[in-house]
């Protein structure tokens, strides 16, 4: 039988139960009613229809009056049609003899009164009959009402068990199978594809359990032919890991190694041949290098190692592993789509790539450093043939040998910053921390770039701060920043424009600002531009430098502990600041 017909015929007993129950004490009711119903009506009225008599008998003097006739007649008309118990008729039609003697007008008068008495007589007796009457139907009702609520408690009882029998075990017909359903799918969850439900029934449960046994067969089977697959994959995965040069580590999240090829076991000397599922707690007692990879900080600069007696740098770089979450904790108030499964640690060799870099870096230092001498030569060069004593030059000697001289300047400044560079590269940048007046720092600018704003027409706006604390830093190197700012800022504002300088103390840190007039840098450029030999796109007007500048003045202002930035919005101009701690910090 189906699910939906059992409910029905559940429901429908439980309506008929309750229906059988209603009606039989609507039937006592009624029967209870109906007594004392005829107990008024039949019985009541006979006492009220004597007691009216023996009032006008009481109330008049003999011989009765008309009046007192008429109405002992007419309660006595009544009392003919309400004549219900047995005796009852034949008193009354004493009654109404004597009422008739005493009434009569050849009646004597000594003779009324013996006459009333036996009037009187006559209702005390239908009285007598009404009153045992009464307390007959009285102790009928009262045995009546008895019996209507010993068969009323009796239904209710038996209507009682049967409904709370029904709603005990009525339940477990669906209560039972959802429970075995619900087990069986939490086992399922854990993997327990063994699990099955045994439903004996035509119903829609029977069905659902020749389902669920079959998604569980199903699931088995699937569990079984992947088993060997993943087993295939982990393998593959573990060869190409273990054949990889570079070295590789793996820890889950309970901080226990999941993998780790050769490379990682020399380097970090782990040669112990069980090192996969160990503890990196335990792992790391003694072996500094590797609680070093796992300390999670990151490495911009490579790690040099010494391996088999050579100097070997490599670059860390970790990865944290992330899988789909699937738990069923009950703790999970917020589930995520993934979870952390542990971290893979990979020390990359770039050995080769850092001497090449190291060569290069070598090789811009020897170029620059030579090239020098040969620039200066014609600087000085340029000086004697610009010199009137020599001889004279015409306007377009005198134009010749100021190109020559523009470009000898930036091939000289181009140099200086390849030293410069080379010196950040190498490592040997030297700085000279003193306190110092950021007013020094700027005034030692200005008089670097004084003669080239005069010469373009732009006028430089400062505003001079005395009381602003001392900074800790280099002087020559941070005013180089400075002046490099300016420069820029005089190449690219137009004629007859402004450039303005600010210097403000923040908290703990000196800001020192340049801003220019003139066209702005996309924003597109803006993240680029403190990288090395990295230009923005001119338009042909103003001659690019060679890319160094800026980057090389992020190393000098980084390398004192300070920031450097730009704001800047196309046709708004751009504005270069730098900060630098104070000397009391």
């Amino acid at each position: 039988m189906k699910i939906r017909h059992k409910l029905r015929l559940g429901f429908g007993f439980l309506f008929l139960a309750v229906l059988l129950f209603g009606a039989t004490s609507l039937y006592y009711i009624q029967e209870i009613a109906a007594s004392a119903k005829t107990i008024l009506k039949n019985n009541y009225e006979t006492l009220g229809y004597t007691k009216a008599m023996r009032t006008i008998l009481d109330e008049n003097s003999v011989p009765l009056n008309i009046k007192a006739i008429t109405d002992f007649k007419n309660q006595l008309a009544q009392q003919e049609h309400n004549i219900t118990e047995n005796g009852e008729a034949a008193a009354t039609e004493q009654l109404q003899q004597k009422f008739a003697q005493f009434i009569s007008p050849s009646a004597k008068v000594r003779n009324l009164q013996e006459t009333e008495r036996q009037i009187r007589q006559q209702l005390r007796t239908i009285e007598t009959l009404n009153m045992q009457a009464i307390v007959k139907k009285n102790d009928r009702a009262r045995a009546a009402v008895n019996h209507a609520i010993v068969l009323l408690g009796l239904v209710g009882t038996f209507t009682f068990l049967v409904l709370f029998s029904f709603s005990v075990n009525f339940p477990d017909i669906v209560a039972g199978p959802l429970r075995a359903l619900l087990e069986g799918i939490q086992e399922i969850s854990h993997k327990n594809y063994r699990q099955h439900l045994n439903f004996n029934r035509n119903d829609e449960f029977g069905e659902l359990a020749t389902a669920f046994n079959s998604m569980a067969v199903r699931l088995n089977e699937w569990e079984n032919s992947n088993l060997a697959t993943v087993m295939s994959e982990k393998r593959r995965i573990e060869t190409i890991i273990e054949q990889m040069q570079d070295a590789i580590i793996g820890i889950s999240e309970k901080q226990e190694v999941l993998f780790i090829n050769d490379a990682a076991r020399n380097l970090l000397h782990l040669n112990h041949s069980k090192v996969v599922g160990q503890n990196v707690q335990e792992l790391m007692q003694g072996n500094d290098l590797f609680h070093h990879v796992l300390s999670g900080q990151p490495e911009l600069k490579p790690l040099k190692i010494v391996v088999n007696g050579k100097e070997t740098y490599f670059q860390l770089e970790s990865r944290e592993i992330t899988v789909p979450n699937l738990s069923n904790e009950p703790s999970d108030v917020i589930r995520i789509a993934g979870k952390s499964a542990g971290m893979v640690y990979v020390l990359r060799n770039v050995t080769e790539f850092k001497e090449r870099d190291e060569a290069k870096t070598n090789f811009i230092a020897t170029i620059s450093h030579e090239l020098k001498t040969p620039i200066a030569s014609i600087k000085m060069s340029l000086k004697l043939l610009k010199d009137e004593r020599i001889g004279q030059t015409n306007t377009e000697q005198q134009q010749l040998l100021e190109n020559i001289q523009e470009d000898n300047d930036r091939l000289l400044k181009i140099t200086s910053e390849l030293l410069d560079l080379a010196q950040v590269e190498t490592g040997n940048i030297q700085l000279n921390f003193v306190p110092v007046k950021p007013m020094q720092i700027v005034d030692y600018a200005l008089n670097s770039v004084r003669f080239q704003a005069e010469q373009k027409g732009v006028q430089i706006n400062f505003v001079r701060n005395e009381r602003l604390p001392d900074v800790l830093a280099d002087v020559e190197k941070t005013a180089w920043v400075l002046v490099n700012f300016l420069s820029n800022a005089l190449r690219y504002s137009p004629e007859k424009s402004k450039v303005i300088i600010q210097t403000i103390a923040r908290k703990n840190q000196v800001e020192f600002s340049v801003r220019d007039s003139g066209k702005g840098i996309d924003e597109q450029y803006q993240k680029r531009l403190f990288d090395r030999y990295f230009q923005v796109p001119t338009d042909g007007q103003n001659k690019s430098g060679s890319g160094l500048g800026l980057a090389i003045s992020r190393d000098f202002i980084e390398a004192q502990n300070g920031r450097i930035w730009v704001q800047s919005a196309i046709g708004e101009g751009s504005t270069f600041s730098f900060s630098l701690p104070t000397s009391h910090t």
